[in-house]
C-alpha cells in the first residue's frame, strides 16, 4: 500500500504546486498530459462499456505536504498536523484505478478535476461529448465514504437502479448495499446519458475533516475484488430519460449535461430553485447529511452564503448555535 500512503502525503488544493507535483508523479506516467479542463483519461479494450472514474483535488486549505500515520491499518493524518484534511476522498479512487489499469481490467478510466470546487472537470468532460461515452452503460465512481454502500441516488433523484447495485455487489462480493443518501458527484454529470451512474465506498471515513482516515485492508480488499470480477454479469436497467425523485417520475432531456425536468415543472407549477426549497423543507435532515460531506463545519457553510451574498453576518449566527 507504500503507493496509496505517498499519494495521501500530498495536499491538493486545485491551481497549487503540491497538486502539479502529485499530478506529475502519479497521473502522468499512466494518463499522459490531461485534457484542456484538467480530466485525465485513458481507454483499455475495443468501446468499453464501463467507466470507472474518480477525481483529484481535494478540500486541502492550503499547499504542500502533509505527514501520515498507520496503525492497525488505519491511516490517518500525524499527530499534530494542522491540515484539515487527509485526502482519502479521492486518492483511494485513484489508486484503485491505477491499480486495475495495471492489471488490464477493461474500462474508460477517467480522473476528473475540481469535483470538489462543483464537478467542473467531469461537466466539462460531459459537454465535449467525446465517442467512448456513446458506448458507456455504466459509469462508476470510487469516491464514497465507508464500506457497504453503492450509490442509487444522488441529491434525492435516482442515477442507478437497484437491480445494478445488487448486481455489482454479486460480482465483488464485499457484502454492499444499495444506498439512495448520495450526495452530488461526478458520476451525477453522467446520468443523464447514461444508464447506470453510481459511486462505491472505499474504506474512507470523516471526509473533509482533520479526523478523515483510510482503512487501508478494506482499499486492498476491494482492489482485488475489482480485479477479480466478471463485469459480464452486470445488469443494465435504469432509463436516463426517465427521472425519479422524491415526488414520483417525470421525463427529462440533457442539455449540457444537466437534466430538465419538465414534468415536475409542469406538474407543480414552480421553478427550479422553488422545487429545491420544497425539498428542503420536505427533507431537512437528508439535506443537512448532505451538507455536512461538502462543508467541514456548519461554519464553513455560513462563510459560503456570505459570499454568495445570502447573508451580512456570519457571528450572529454562529453566537446564537453556540447558545
Amino acid at each position: 500500500m507504500h503507493s496509496l500512503t505517498s499519494m495521501l502525503k500530498y495536499k491538493r488544493k486545485p491551481r497549487t504546486d503540491s497538486i502539479k507535483d502529485f499530478s506529475e508523479r502519479f497521473l502522468h506516467p499512466t494518463f499522459g498530459f490531461p485534457d484542456k479542463h484538467g480530466n485525465y483519461e485513458l481507454i483499455i479494450g475495443d468501446n468499453p462499456e464501463i467507466c470507472f472514474a474518480a477525481h483529484y483535488d481535494t478540500v486541502h486549505k492550503d499547499n504542500g505536504m502533509q505527514n501520515v500515520q498507520i496503525s492497525n491499518q488505519i491511516v490517518k493524518l500525524a499527530k499534530g498536523s494542522k491540515s484539515n484534511c487527509l485526502g482519502a476522498d479521492c486518492a483511494t479512487g485513484i489508486w484503485l484505478i491505477l491499480e486495475m489499469i495495471d492489471a488490464g481490467i477493461e474500462g474508460v478510466y477517467v480522473v476528473h478535476a475540481e469535483e470538489e470546487s462543483g464537478c467542473i472537470g467531469s461537466s466539462a468532460m460531459v459537454a465535449a461529448n467525446p465517442k467512448w461515452m456513446h458506448n458507456l452503460k455504466a459509469v462508476i465512481s470510487f469516491d464514497r465514504k465507508d464500506k457497504e454502500s453503492i450509490v442509487t441516488h444522488q441529491m434525492g433523484i435516482r442515477t442507478c437502479s437497484d437491480a445494478f447495485a445488487v448486481s455489482l455487489d454479486g460480482i465483488l462480493g464485499l457484502g454492499m448495499r444499495p444506498d439512495d443518501g448520495g450526495s452530488y458527484t461526478d458520476s451525477n454529470e453522467y446520468a443523464a446519458d447514461i444508464s447506470e451512474c453510481t459511486n462505491i465506498s472505499v474504506g474512507y471515513l470523516y471526509q473533509h475533516t482533520p479526523n478523515e482516515q483510510q482503512d487501508l485492508q478494506f482499499a486492498a480488499d476491494l482492489r482485488d475484488a475489482l480485479i477479480a470480477a466478471d463485469w459480464s454479469k452486470l445488469v443494465f436497467e435504469r432509463d436516463p430519460s426517465v427521472i425519479e425523485y422524491a415526488y414520483g417520475t417525470g421525463y427529462a432531456t440533457s442539455y449540457g449535461g444537466k437534466w430538465s425536468q419538465y414534468n415536475y415543472d409542469d406538474t407543480y407549477g414552480v421553478h427550479d430553485h422553488e422545487a429545491f426549497e420544497e425539498l428542503v423543507r420536505e427533507h431537512p435532515k437528508a439535506v443537512a447529511k448532505m451538507l455536512s460531506e461538502y462543508f467541514s463545519s456548519p461554519q464553513d457553510l455560513m462563510d459560503e452564503l456570505y459570499e454568495y451574498g445570502a447573508v451580512s453576518d456570519t457571528s450572529h449566527w454562529l453566537n446564537r448555535w453556540l447558545r
